[in-house]
């Protein structure tokens, strides 16, 4: 067996099962889980047609590179959504969902014959950056973001020997679990870093249609051309129409950037047969081609946050975040001794509701400090009316604790 594997934690869900394992809930109240980021809005109804009417794409092998009318329609919306103009053939491979992408897209960057290789990832951050670090032999480094400046994460932070031992970076705008947005500037900042120290950025994007400021989240891609960097050298995004389109089981989405990086990820993928099937492909070339849907869903979520937002803000440390759909939220310092997993265990006996200890999401970094610990993720992706009956739980919840102030 490889040694590599003892490495992994368990998996946050994993970990809020056995938490849950001795609580019975609440049965005066039906169950609402805000646990887990799974998107629940309906599947519009053309992409399921898309999916039926090519069922002739199950008889073939795809091609791993993916179909070129696939390509062209991705090209399509990204010039689009950033006015970017990439290469189909060469800037561009379809794969199976970014999760799937952003771990096997390590295994292709570390250079096992450097010693101690170093993987940054953001903290909090989405467990696969680090499970495929840890299976591609490299050391992940967590790098702490900053609840003052709106959870950015501190690069500056991170000591030159540590720079200089990495390989690969991982960021994530918008951010899961905090929804913040990187903005130019730390963009710059990131390329100036990989440009000295020769590491590959991994931008994972996947949130990026769920926005809820006027200007939309800005794409690694996008900030490298503003920057003139339009080679895309040392950068890759990782797209994904789980969330912009509500269909996760289709487990479909992209990588875009530098053509090196793309043909050395395709050689990979070749012999790892990952290819997405004919089916999934037609039905994905709809789905990027249409945006009303998109727009669509964006409203729902706005109007899903601006309703449930100002009751949990009125007992809680949270505020709207600038994208994706989690509201990251603080627990008060008088409930549960302000412990994210007791406030969790609590909340599903007494109310029957399962949020996500904000500490599973997280790792301690250099200095011992677990910047989820004490806070909670929402995941706002079930009915409004069910969310809002959630937040109100959680609000009474609360309530049962008196205090003055938060």
């Amino acid at each position: 067996m490889n040694p590599l594997l003892s490495k992994l934690q368990p998996y946050p869900f994993e970990r809020l099962k056995q938490l849950f394992a001795p609580i019975t809930p609440n049965p005066a109240y039906r169950a609402i889980s805000l646990g887990i980021g799974e998107p629940k809005h309906a599947t519009p109804q053309f992409i399921k047609d898309a999916l039926c009417a090519n069922l002739q794409g199950l008889a073939g092998y795809p091609a791993t590179a993916g179909e070129p009318a696939l390509k062209a329609s991705i090209v399509g919306w990204l010039e689009r959504r950033y006015d970017l103009k990439l290469d189909a053939a060469k800037q561009i491979l379809p794969v199976n969902g970014s999760r799937e992408a952003l771990f096997s897209f390590t295994q292709v960057v570390m250079d096992p014959t450097k010693p101690n290789p170093i993987v940054v990832c953001p903290n909090p951050f989405y467990q696969i950056y680090e499970g495929a670090a840890l299976l591609a032999g490299a050391t992940p480094y967590y790098v702490n973001s900053d609840p003052a400046r709106n959870f950015a994460v501190d690069w500056d932070a991170v000591p030159a020997d540590v720079w200089q031992r990495t390989q690969m970076i991982f960021v994530c705008s918008p951010g899961n679990p905090t929804g913040a947005v990187m903005p130019l500037a730390e963009w710059e900042k990131m390329f100036a870093l990989s440009d000295k120290y020769g590491f590959v950025i991994a931008s994972d994007e996947c949130y990026s249609e769920i926005y809820f400021r006027d200007e939309p989240p800005l794409s690694g891609l996008e900030a490298a051309a503003k920057l003139g960097r339009t080679d895309f050298k040392n950068l890759i995004a990782f797209t994904s129409l789980s969330k912009r389109s509500n269909v996760p089981g289709m487990r479909s989405g992209f990588v875009a950037g530098d053509a090196a990086w793309i043909k050395a990820f395709l050689l990979y993928r070749t012999y790892h047969g990952s290819a997405m099937s004919g089916t999934v492909q037609a039905a994905s070339l709809e789905a990027w081609d249409d945006e009303e849907h998109v727009i669509a869903n964006r409203a729902e979520y706005r109007a899903k946050f601006a309703a449930v937002t100002p009751v949990l803000s009125s007992v809680m440390d949270v505020k709207l975040p600038d994208a994706a759909f989690y509201l990251w939220a603080g627990v008060p310092k008088h409930v549960c001794n302000g412990s994210d997993t007791q406030f969790a265990a609590e909340l599903l006996a007494k109310y029957n509701v399962t949020v996500l200890p904000g500490s599973y999401l997280a790792r301690e970094d250099a200095h011992g400090v677990n910047p989820g610990k004490g806070r909670v993720r929402m995941a706002l992706v079930a009915e409004q009316a069910e969310c809002l009956e959630a937040a109100h739980r959680i609000a009474d919840f609360i309530k049962t604790y008196s205090s003055p102030s938060i």
